[in-house]
């Protein structure tokens, strides 16, 4: 048992001094990098004017705390005004666009009496009508006897030119 111990006790020894070797020689490569470093880069950042001021703005108080009997911050230390972001403009979505976003609701489950896109005979009598009569359901609604067409189908949001694209390329893949 003695024998046991006695082995462990020297493989504790030797990694013990393995790591502590390992420890000082991290702690002497840290001392040189910091040595290189503040005879290179600390020195760059000191004399360059440039680098001096970002950092002065960077780290400048946002506001300032006037206490009674204090003078209120002024302009120079208000905070800055809050800008609106300009809206992105819009782009005319397709015909499959629109249809994808608006109409298959209905046209691609045949829900409230529409008819599914693709389904020739259900299309034919309304194609029959013209596409000046489909487009102004489209856009204005329409009820009629087998359903309801709600004015742009429920999205207002679709400029005319949108839904008269949404429309004609329903007819086109229904014919």
């Amino acid at each position: 048992m003695t024998e046991s111990r006695h082995q462990d006790r020297v493989f504790f020894d030797t990694f013990m001094l393995i790591l502590g070797g390992l420890v000082a020689f991290s702690a002497v490569i840290y001392v040189i990098a910091r040595i290189i470093a503040a005879n290179t880069q600390v020195a760059y950042l000191a004399e360059n004017e440039a680098v001096r001021a970002q950092l002065a703005q960077r780290i400048e108080p946002v506001g300032r705390v006037a206490l009674t009997g204090e003078e209120p911050p002024g302009p120079e230390t208000a905070a800055p005004a809050v800008v609106a972001q300009a809206e992105p403009a819009k782009t005319a979505m397709t015909g499959p666009q629109v249809y994808n976003s608006a109409c298959v609701a209905c046209h691609g489950s045949g829900a409230a009496g529409a008819p599914m896109m693709g389904d020739q005979a259900a299309w034919a009598p309304r194609i029959a009508k013209g596409m000046d009569v489909l487009n102004q359901h489209a856009i204005e609604g329409f009820q009629g006897e087998t359903g309801f067409m709600p004015p742009k189908g429920g999205r207002t949001d679709l400029s005319d030119e949108e839904v008269i694209a949404g429309v004609e390329y329903m007819v086109e893949e229904s014919r």
